[in-house]
């Protein structure tokens, strides 16, 4: 059983948005050598998380964004006299800060319409990492 881990690093340009990291991840896997076996991903940062999601229509990143500022709104939560982002932290907490993806014959298991996306929620951010854990044959 082969266990390789490493760290993706991005920068991110707006307060939320979600940036595709599936080539970057894939990159990974093929460095491992593992064929067979489990690509775990963790967000960093309380205000980070990580989603599988549909890859063809740029618009899905927009819409999941809006979605989420619709169900927690920005300005009125009790954390937001802190540092003013209670809505990230609320927003980053219902999307999760990991994935877990099957690799099979060493690529990534999604489907046609699926890749792995970073869901800032609190940026602009300079340094955003994610861990990267892989177990397999």
């Amino acid at each position: 059983m082969k266990l390789f881990s490493d760290t993706i690093t991005l920068s991110t340009r707006r307060e939320r948005e979600l940036v595709d990291v599936t080539v970057e991840a894939q990159q990974l896997v093929q460095l491992s050598g593992v064929r067979e076996g489990v690509c775990a991903m963790y967000a960093h940062g309380a205000t980070a998380a990580l989603m599988v999601q549909e890859n063809a229509d740029p618009n899905i990143g927009r819409d999941v964004v809006n979605c989420l500022d619709k169900l927690v709104p920005k300005g009125v939560w009790l954390h937001d006299r802190i540092d003013g982002n209670g809505a990230s932290h609320i927003q980053a907490g219902i999307v999760g800060p990991s994935e877990t993806i099957p690799i099979r014959e060493g690529q990534l298991d999604l489907s046609t319409w699926q890749n792995v996306f970073f869901c800032e929620f609190d940026g602009p951010r300079r340094r955003r990492t994610i861990a990267i854990t892989i177990l397999g044959e």
